[in-house]
């Protein structure tokens, strides 16, 4: 397949025009013309990067790419190394972040809602990006914790009271915690975000709405692993979701 015509079928699928996002959606970088085989993965780090190499890969997917607002934009250390790496073996970067947070079958708050059996209700927030909905089934806030842990492969911090029935819920994938504030306002029994800031503590214990925090990587893993399966099944690409651990 072409670089021109699976970066045009994912704009379009994604729709990246409709978010004021903190890094440029779409290419990156330009590598290999053609394109065969796809490694994907939460974040362009080296790891990944060297990954890709490995597995003589042409285009690496990510959630997280490069060129974030207010970075450093020199060509040095660290960066000079990651843009090397991929410059020297014709690799293309596509990286998706807030349109693959937000799409309603394919992104990460979707993915997390099917692996968690949650049924969605709504959006809120801007862009949309906060959801809304219910568990399959009333539980407590430390049942949910429980299952959480066990399907994320990580424990979360919880804050709230363990024993307090959960019938609605919001959340938000990755850094969602400033989303907290307007969930409590729709009256849901938790929020569960990938990260949780000092002030949102203090939120939780003084609303008496639980919140909690699932990790930034593990609440992402799932929309770009789910894309990537998406071009395999339409395009008989050979995409292969490499998942680097991160303890946040």
């Amino acid at each position: 397949m072409k670089r021109e015509a699976l970066v045009r079928y994912l704009d379009e699928l994604l729709e990246p025009a409709r978010f004021r996002d903190y890094c440029p959606n779409g290419l990156q970088m330009e590598g290999a013309v053609d394109v065969r085989r796809i490694v994907a993965g939460v974040s362009a780090c080296q790891a990944l990067i060297d990954a890709a190499v490995a597995r003589d890969a042409d285009t690496l997917l990510v959630h997280h790419g490069w060129f974030w607002r207010g970075e450093d934009a020199r060509v040095i250390g660290f960066r000079k190394t990651r843009m090397w790496t991929m410059l020297a073996r014709d690799i293309n970067l596509i990286a998706y972040h807030l349109p693959l947070d937000a799409h309603p079958r394919l992104g990460n708050n979707a993915r997390l809602a099917a692996l968690l059996d949650w049924r969605v209700d709504g959006r809120f927030g801007e862009q949309d990006m906060g959801w809304i909905g219910r568990p399959a089934a009333t539980q407590t806030l430390a049942e949910m914790t429980r299952r959480i842990a066990g399907q994320l492969c990580r424990e979360p911090l919880a804050i709230g009271d363990a024993d307090r029935r959960i019938e609605r819920l919001a959340w938000c994938s990755g850094g969602g915690q400033d989303y907290f504030e307007q969930a409590v306002a729709l009256g849901v029994d938790v929020f569960v975000s990938g990260e949780i800031s000092e002030r949102a503590v203090h939120l939780a214990r003084e609303s008496g709405v639980a919140c909690l925090a699932v990790g930034h990587h593990a609440s992402e893993r799932y929309g770009v692993r789910a894309l990537a399966g998406h071009l395999s099944e339409k395009f008989g690409l050979e995409c292969e979701f490499v998942d680097i651990d991160n303890p946040v």
